[in-house]
């Protein structure tokens, strides 16, 4: 099989989805050496995976962001001419004219476009909208990438189930084997970009809600870069909260210790397709509180406290309870890392191989 799978997110500021492209990618070279896996736009080797900046050089970037342009005019010819020879072609939302003599698929992240208009740009939303009638909805097939995803594009777009496949991502090995960075504190950790999604607000109410000697035995460290609407969160989260620490983006390298050294993993989202910072977590033996929404129970499986992300008593009472005892700590953590075994890219890689022959006939 040739597969040609639109990659231009490897070149933009992007978080989960560049995550999931760059390891997808590369397993399907690893494991399918038999099939020709190539990426659009003219991508070749790539570097080290960076959600802040394209991981070509800026000389490189430029003429594959042109190129882009140039297939997104209307009724243009060039995406056809720029991805000959594929048998499919693996769609992003960020190409609004698609190949026209093979086979169509995409993957469907979540839907927070339609069920939280809120907690996006209008951009994004438009963006996401258009994805939908132009890929999802005509697709010959489509990967989920959680139960939960599947679910919600089935109900909310009117989707066949059965042209859906749910293959869930894999999370980076190093992640298992991280040895704990050490810091003067133990600390609770949260990652993600900083945007309304991710619900930080409520984790700041109940950090304060904490008994103080709680709070002056641990830090609150946040990790993650500046996404949209977060102008009065990041005010607040520096506004001299005892104990609460930003870090900022954290360089892919440095991602394993960091999470490996945390006492407790909270991740309050209120949507996930599937929650990266979650599941890798839980590889490095972490405890997790996380919400009782979406995808999160899925991943988590009985592995973490589950609770409700818009109750900062119920997200203070399950903190408390991780750090109020050594034992459940050490239980909840060895669980997580034997769940978040299931979730590797050579699976995801060998399922995706299926997948594509199936498209393929």
């Amino acid at each position: 099989m040739r597969i040609c799978v639109d990659a231009t997110s490897l070149l933009l500021r992007s978080a989960g989805v560049k995550n999931y492209v760059y390891h997808w990618m590369r397993s399907l070279k690893a494991e399918c050496p038999e099939d020709e896996i190539t990426a659009f736009p003219m991508l070749g080797e790539v570097g080290d995976l960076d959600h802040e900046r394209s991981l070509l050089t800026l000389r490189q970037t430029i003429p594959r962001i042109a190129l882009l342009h140039l297939c997104n005019i209307r009724h243009s010819p060039v995406i056809d001419y720029a991805v000959r020879g594929a048998d499919v072609f693996h769609a992003s939302n960020l190409l609004r004219n698609l190949p026209r003599r093979m086979k169509l698929t995409g993957t469907i992240y979540d839907m927070t476009a339609l069920l939280m208009p809120e907690v996006h740009t209008p951009g994004n939303i438009q963006a996401e909208r258009s994805f939908h009638d132009r890929v999802l909805k005509k697709a010959d097939g489509l990967i989920a990438i959680s139960e939960s995803a599947r679910n919600d594009a089935v109900r909310l777009l009117s989707l066949k189930p059965e042209r859906i496949s749910v293959i869930y991502p894999g999370v980076d090995q190093r992640f298992f084997e991280a040895a704990p960075m050490r810091r003067e504190k133990p600390y609770v950790l949260f990652l993600g970009t900083l945007e309304p999604r991710k619900n930080l607000d409520v984790l700041l109410d109940a950090w304060l809600e904490l008994p103080r000697d709680t709070r002056e035995a641990h830090d609150l460290v946040i990790a993650g870069p500046v996404g949209w609407a977060s102008d009065r969160m990041l005010a607040r989260i520096r506004s001299g909260i005892a104990g609460v620490e930003y870090v900022g983006y954290v360089p892919e390298r440095e991602l394993p210790a960091l999470t490996a050294g945390a006492s407790v993993f909270v991740y309050p989202s209120l949507y996930e397709g599937f929650g990266f910072p979650l599941a890798q977590a839980m590889a490095a033996g972490v405890p997790c509180v996380t919400s009782n929404v979406s995808s999160m129970p899925e991943v988590a499986g009985s592995t973490a406290l589950l609770v409700d992300p818009k109750d900062s008593f119920g997200m203070r009472d399950a903190i408390a309870r991780l750090l109020g005892s050594e034992t459940m700590r050490k239980d909840l953590g060895t669980k997580a890392k034997q769940r978040a075994r299931e979730f590797t890219w050579k699976n995801s890689a060998e399922r995706s191989a299926e997948f594509f022959r199936c498209v393929c006939g």
